[in-house]
């Protein structure tokens, strides 16, 4: 039984066995995004609307049955993925463990360069990771979801690109190696 019920405008794939809710604004790039991640190998779990469902501490992701296997790419149309790339390509839920925003690119514009400490925002009542990530014209935003998601999983692991840089140059400030 849910805690809480709600609805995202965006789209939820699984990729590496994380489930990743992408958000933006219309037409920034989310379904696009999915099927190059579905390309990858990896699985659409809803596109559009997404529901998510409170489970305890967990937030869960599904599709509305209507449009469950179903994404739409402007210029194309409505593409059924089991038809095209398999049952794999899909999944009925997924539990939601990370959030891309996709904003517009643009100069001048925010986005964190160092990544020490991921910033967290409540979706449906869960506190979530998240990251922002610039959407431009012709760039693979899917390549930036992905390595968002392995970030993520190396994380939970231990050591982050940017405590491995501090470590780094702590190292050649003390008179370790240069890395030249």
């Amino acid at each position: 039984m849910s805690d809480l019920a709600t609805h995202a405008h965006g789209a939820l794939v699984e990729v590496l066995g994380i489930g990743v809710l992408l958000l933006g604004p219309s037409g920034i790039g989310k379904s696009e995004c999915a099927l190059d991640l579905v390309t990858r190998g990896h699985a659409l779990c809803a596109d559009d609307r997404v529901r998510l469902a409170r489970r305890e501490d967990r937030l869960e992701g599904s599709a509305p049955e209507v449009i469950r296997y179903f994404l739409e790419i402007r210029g194309i149309g409505l593409l059924y993925l089991p038809d095209l790339y398999g049952e794999s390509a899909v999944r009925e839920t997924t539990e939601v463990d990370l959030v891309c925003r996709l904003e517009e690119w643009r100069e001048g514009a925010k986005f964190d360069r160092i990544g020490a400490e991921r910033q967290r925002e409540v979706v449906g009542g869960v506190s979530l990771p998240v990251v922002t990530l610039p959407a431009r014209p012709a760039a693979s935003v899917a390549t930036l979801v992905e390595a968002s998601v392995r970030d993520h999983l190396q994380r939970s692991r231990g050591a982050t690109g940017a405590e491995r840089m501090n470590a780094a140059l702590r190292a050649t400030a003390s008179g370790g190696s240069r890395g030249e």
